[in-house]
């Protein structure tokens, strides 16, 4: 299993717009394939720093999501609105591997 986490920086006085796009990738992202853990406004502290992340089995499987993902009706305008709005000032992807688990003491 790997682990994407989407660092979003945000123009902060469009944080509206940011909680929209992410109502419609809680649609849109699961139904074309990947495990949406979720995504997060800036609520406390940094008022320019969001996050996505989400959960795919492996990098073919992201890819296959991906084309799912680009002829989705609601991922295609998702990309539309976030380029004509202009919230998203930068987006970095970091993937990462689950180190800790087992979890617990087996018990």
């Amino acid at each position: 299993m790997l682990t994407c986490i989407i660092r979003y920086q945000i123009d902060p006085t469009k944080n509206a717009l940011f909680e929209e796009y992410s109502r419609n990738w809680g649609q849109a992202i699961p139904r074309c394939g990947a495990d949406l853990v979720g995504y997060f406004a800036p609520h406390e502290g940094s008022s320019t720093l969001a996050y996505g992340i989400y959960n795919v089995e492996s990098l073919a499987d992201y890819e296959a999501y991906r084309s799912r993902l680009s002829m989705d009706p609601l991922g295609r305008e998702n990309y539309k609105f976030a380029q004509k709005e202009k919230f998203l000032l930068r987006e970095d992807r970091t993937w990462l591997k689950l180190a800790s688990a087992p979890h617990g003491d087996g018990a």
